[in-house]
């Protein structure tokens, strides 16, 4: 049985380099989202900064190690055996939880989780130890660390309003001073900005990585006895103002005299900042508790007592965390920072959700999101009236998104997501962070960054009429996440540590063999996906301004219309025919993701218009029917892969032989005119679309004479009205498709022809003229 202890020792460290993995491909969000989101600096370097940054705040987070230990609950409540099943539920849990939300995109805190998992792991064992010993359900609070735990978690809970409206604060202003024409602004307006945002962030960078060093509790004789960290609380309001003076003055002259760009400065520093304070205060919800669980191990082996009979008061003291430990995990988060795909996955949704310009946007509105809107519509409306038009007139000057000349007739809005936002973001969120840290409060980073980016968002303008629905939908869906999380991982966790409490030597095994399988079953899906992704043909905006150039942009888009539409149809013959309702589902998916990218397509038109010459304005004519025609095809293919599905995931009756037969003839008609249109438009040999063309009565009079069939079949001998509305539908929306195929292939015929053969004005026409 002592074995098994070890054997879990063994299991903790393999599930802590795990979970450092997880963990930071759902945390890297924090750091890398404004620095990115902005463009500011390369890629490359802002990876650099960050991993600098991630291995130094590794390197001074010992201090944070106790939370685990015993933030949460009293460790002498508990004996070893005990502690060592709620840390194992509680690292089984947090790999599981945090990888299912990295595999969805979507950011959640790993604070919360982990704060949350020790909670539940923990009541469940002291409940399992109150009903073995009799006693009342009251009793718990013996065992949890209440007055911690609720500072924690009303900790958490603040962080998300005070980042919110922080932020909002600071952008606001920092734009009403500078505007978009930041760069423009007097030097000593960029000097002070950045004088401030400096202070604001090396003055925590030093007070973050200080409190982690051996040297920050020895007096100083120069300080009057005080120790360095003693100096820096004490003396703040000092502190501050000569370094806002100090680092005004030395920004003012980098600009002045190196032409510095101080905003590139802050993203630099900031980068950096934010990426130590993540390592710093984050580092314990991966590595806390196995941490934790071989300081309980050695000094249970050492004690000579048996597992059940050694309580874990050892727990409550203070233990230096090993620094080799600290480094070693410090190289994983770097490691994982630049190789994980997962990490990158989150980032993007932070960023579509924070930028100004036209996204995707991945959320539906709801009720909520529109009801938030409305409000804020009436809020900004009261205070037009409050405020004198010319104060109000002055402050949209300032909020205002210039426009510059590219060429000649051509304009395009400037990057909203600059750098004045991306510096109030980093500035912020650094503060909020590293002063948690300094008074170890385990604040979610997670909340604390992406909150301040929707409020630096809100205060900027960014969620204009026509994305904020989207916008605040995807706040609160985020969010909604979060309490999820909470829930999901207090459960989660308790009901891990009851099953381990069940059979440990059975239960063990089990569950860590679930876990890891569960872990690669997410890996292999999430790169099977990705692979498809990168193999699937995409649609592709158009960004020629002449109709020769949007012919030729248009034409891969029609060949990968055209050929997934072929697919798509056929799997949905298919489909009928096996009554394979597996196939029928990924069908319908795809069509989806078609539909959904032709409709983007159409979204675009707006900056496609902007962008065109003045002598090339038939292009737009051309563009939109083009467009009209795709999404007419996909809407005809949705309803076809639709009707299929519903009718096989309904148990409805399979379609008869003679109308299987009859569609696998439409189907193999269709198959091969759309392999000849996709030929056509890959090749560039747009002179064979008059030959396709006169193919078309032939395929139309075969649909009709299907359509006759199927009457007369009604009339005599069909008795299913479902297969009967299913067959007409079916070769009714095949006839639209085919008319809407045929339409863009004679919009493009038209256009191709006169693009290239310049009309010829004979004499009679300049008669009539």
């Amino acid at each position: 049985m002592e074995n098994i202890y070890l054997y879990m020792i063994i299991a903790l460290a393999i599930l802590a380099v795990a979970d450092l993995v997880v963990g930071v491909s759902n945390d890297a969000v924090n750091f890398l989202n404004s620095a990115i989101g902005s463009k500011a600096i390369t890629f490359k370097t802002v990876m650099i900064v960050a991993s600098l940054g991630v291995a130094v705040g590794a390197v001074f987070s010992s201090g944070m190690m106790e939370v685990a230990r015993k933030g949460i609950f009293n460790p002498g409540e508990f004996m070893f055996n005990e502690i060592m099943i709620i840390f194992m539920a509680v690292m089984i849990t947090d790999i599981l939880l945090l990888d299912f939300f990295n595999t969805i995109g979507m950011p959640t805190s790993t604070t919360v989780s982990i704060v949350f998992e020790l909670l539940g792991a923990a009541v469940a064992m002291a409940l399992i130890k109150i009903g073995h010993d009799g006693g009342n359900f009251d009793d718990v609070v013996n065992y949890i660390n209440t007055s911690k735990a609720s500072q924690i978690i009303f900790g958490i809970v603040l962080s998300v309003v005070v980042a919110f409206s922080i932020g909002a604060l600071v952008q606001w202003v920092s734009r009403l001073l500078l505007s978009y024409n930041f760069e423009k602004k007097a030097n000593w307006v960029g000097a002070l900005f950045g004088g401030l945002a400096l202070t604001a962030i090396t003055y925590f960078i030093f007070m973050k990585g200080l409190k982690g060093t051996s040297y920050a509790n020895q007096p100083f004789d120069l300080l009057g006895g005080d120790t360095m960290k003693d100096y820096l609380e004490h003396q703040v309001l000092y502190i501050i103002l000569i370094s806002s003076v100090i680092w005004s003055l030395l920004a003012f002259a980098a600009i002045t005299l190196f032409k510095t760009n101080i905003y590139k400065l802050i993203i630099i520093v900031g980068t950096f900042a934010l990426a130590l304070a993540f390592a710093g205060n984050d580092l314990v919800n991966f590595i806390g508790v196995p941490i934790a669980a071989y300081n309980a191990f050695t000094e249970w082996t050492a004690s000579g007592l048996a597992a059940d009979a050694f309580p874990m008061d050892v727990l409550a003291e203070k233990v230096p965390t090993n620094n080799l430990l600290l480094f070693i995990a410090g190289i994983i988060m770097v490691l994982t920072i630049w190789f994980s795909t997962k990490a990158r996955n989150v980032v993007k949704t932070s960023l579509d959700l924070s930028s100004q310009s036209a996204t995707k946007e991945r959320f539906q509105p709801n009720f909520l999101s529109r009801g938030f809107v409305r409000v804020a519509i009436g809020m900004s409306q009261m205070s037009s009236y409050i405020l004198p038009e010319t104060w109000q007139a002055k402050i949209d000057k300032q909020f205002e998104v210039p426009v510059i000349k590219i060429s000649k007739d051509k304009v395009h809005e400037l990057p909203a997501f600059d750098m004045v936002r991306a510096a109030v973001n980093l500035m912020v969120a650094a503060v909020l962070i590293s002063l948690a840290t300094s008074y170890k409060l385990p604040l979610s980073t997670t909340y604390v960054t992406f909150m301040v980016a929707m409020g630096t968002s809100l205060a900027d303008r960014a969620w204009g009429a026509e994305s904020a629905v989207y916008r605040v939908a995807g706040v609160l869906n985020v969010i909604g996440g979060w309490f999820f999380t909470a829930f999901s991982a207090f459960v989660a966790a308790a009901l891990v540590a009851y099953l381990l409490n069940l059979n440990l030597q059975v239960m063990f095994p089990l569950l860590l063999v679930a876990a890891f399988g569960l872990l690669l079953r997410n890996y292999i899906a999430h790169n099977k996906k990705s692979k498809e992704e990168k193999a699937e043909d995409t649609l592709t905006k158009a960004e020629s301004s002449s109709v020769q150039g949007v012919i030729h942009e248009s034409a891969s888009n029609i060949a990968s219309v055209v050929k997934r539409g072929n697919r798509i149809y056929t799997n949905a013959v298919k489909g009928l025919a096996k009554q394979d309702l597996t196939l029928l589902k990924k069908n319908k998916k795809q069509v989806i993701k078609l539909s959904d990218e032709v409709d983007e397509l159409r979204d675009n038109i707006f900056y496609f218009i902007k962008n065109l010459d003045e002598s090339s304005i038939g292009a737009s004519n051309f563009y939109i029917n083009i467009l009209g025609y795709l999404q007419d095809m996909t809407q005809s293919l949705e309803y076809i892969s639709r009707v299929s599905h519903k009718h096989i995931n309904n148990n409805h009756k399979k379609l008869k032989f003679n109308q299987i037969k009859e569609l696998k003839q439409v189907d193999d008609k269709v198959e091969v005119l759309f392999n000849d249109i996709k030929e056509a438009f890959d090749s560039g040999s747009f002179e064979k679309i008059g030959a396709i063309l006169n193919e078309k009565t032939e395929v139309y009079d075969l649909v009709k004479q299907k359509i006759q069939a199927q009457v007369a079949r009604t009339r005599t001998e069909e008795s299913s009205p479902k297969n009967t509305t299913l067959y007409f539908g079916l070769l009714l929306e095949t006839k639209d498709l085919l008319n809407a195929t045929m339409n863009l292939l004679e919009e493009y015929h038209g256009a191709h022809d006169s693009s290239i053969k310049p009309a010829v004005i004979t004499e009679d026409d300049a008669e009539k003229a």
